[in-house]
């Protein structure tokens, strides 16, 4: 029996694409070998690298003056990668410090540019966005960055703001679950591991005309003009997040692209805030409603000993990785693309029961 996987990433992976991969796993397109073995030059695996490319493109609907680049490292080299690349010493880069990753954004960019705070939640307590006229850009902004969804916080930004500066987007927990609007933006990455495949790579979509000034003083690795040039394979590429990745990006085109995967989000999304809506403040979001996460769902029960209680007793019940992040306590629930309805039926059926068990506590 699977277990409802409500973990923040790695992400849960659709069965039927897992139970692919073990079919092909000890002897890939009759090679004789499995794919990790295989050289990246080799014809197959190229055939898997270029369908991976194309449909990173085609399921975001990337446009054609974009290129997509297969990046090892995960979004947190990210961090510093969009410094190094894009920001010349004349230049600064503005930040909106939503939560945890938009505040490590701006703390791993720092020794490679110039780069300073647009915005900051704090007062908040990161349970809101902000409205484009508080963003506060400096004249000489190179561009904006943005974290389309704080994972920790389980908040997202709804709008992306239009100030005339490119955007560059964090959009590691909701990629693929929304519509992006490629004109605000120069760059858009995000880890692989909450959405799209097993932990270790990043895809980053890069607007060519950016390359054309990025900067060039860099390791080749360091270098999105690199990576752009080789296809993402100037060297070994993570192959298996690429191949497993290929497969989770062909199901999501066969259920109707981005635009289908946006409106499941929110249905599903839906289903568990609404059960904390009409508990009575047995369960209570700390999230602003219009900003709440199609994501990641954080609630907070009654008291942290009710909130231990309610993860071990979802856990006996093969409900999986429902306690909230060590820095903010309480509870999360992760609903990622390839988490079945069914998950969210069961999880929103349980959360009822125990209120009505445990409301006098």
């Amino acid at each position: 029996m699977r277990a409802h996987n409500f973990g923040a990433g790695p992400c849960t992976l659709p069965l039927d694409v897992l139970e692919e991969v073990r079919s092909e796993f000890v002897d890939f397109a009759g090679t004789g070998m499995s794919l990790i073995e295989l050289s990246h030059r080799s014809a197959e695996y190229e055939a898997v690298h270029e369908e991976a490319l194309a449909l990173a493109r085609e399921v975001a609907q990337v446009p054609d003056d974009f290129d997509v680049l297969f990046i090892q490292g995960g979004a947190t080299l990210q961090f510093a990668m969009v410094a190094m690349n894009l920001l010349h010493p004349e230049e600064e880069a503005g930040y909106v410090v939503s939560g945890s990753w938009g505040a490590r954004a701006l703390e791993d960019a720092s020794p490679h540019g110039r780069v300073y705070s647009a915005w900051d939640g704090k007062e908040s307590q990161y349970t809101t966005m902000p409205a484009a006229g508080e963003i506060e850009l400096k004249s000489n902004s190179r561009y904006l960055h943005v974290t389309s969804n704080e994972t920790i916080g389980g908040i997202r930004m709804v709008e992306f703001p239009d100030l005339g500066v490119p955007l560059v987007g964090d959009m590691s927990s909701d990629f693929l679950s929304r519509p992006i609007d490629w004109r605000l933006f120069d760059l858009v990455y995000g880890g692989v591991q909450k959405n799209l495949a097993p932990a270790g790579m990043a895809v980053v979509y890069v607007r060519k005309a950016a390359l054309e000034n990025a900067r060039t003083d860099l390791g080749s690795f360091l270098r999105y003009n690199w990576h752009a040039e080789t296809k993402s394979l100037g060297h070994t590429p993570p192959m298996f997040p690429i191949y497993l990745m290929g497969k989770v990006l062909r199901m999501m085109q066969a259920r109707g692209g981005v635009g289908a995967l946006a409106e499941e989000s929110a249905a599903k999304a839906a289903v568990i805030y609404n059960v904390i809506d009409v508990s009575d403040g047995f369960y209570r979001s700390p999230v602003e409603p219009s900003v709440r996460s199609h994501m990641n769902v954080v609630f907070r029960l009654l008291d942290e000993a009710l909130e231990e209680q309610f993860v071990k007793e979802a856990t006996a019940a093969d409900m999986i990785g429902l306690k909230g992040h060590r820095s903010v306590g309480g509870c999360r629930a992760s609903l990622y693309a390839a988490l079945a309805f069914e998950s969210v039926e069961v999880l929103a059926a349980f959360m009822v029961d125990f209120a009505g068990r445990n409301r006098s506590s």
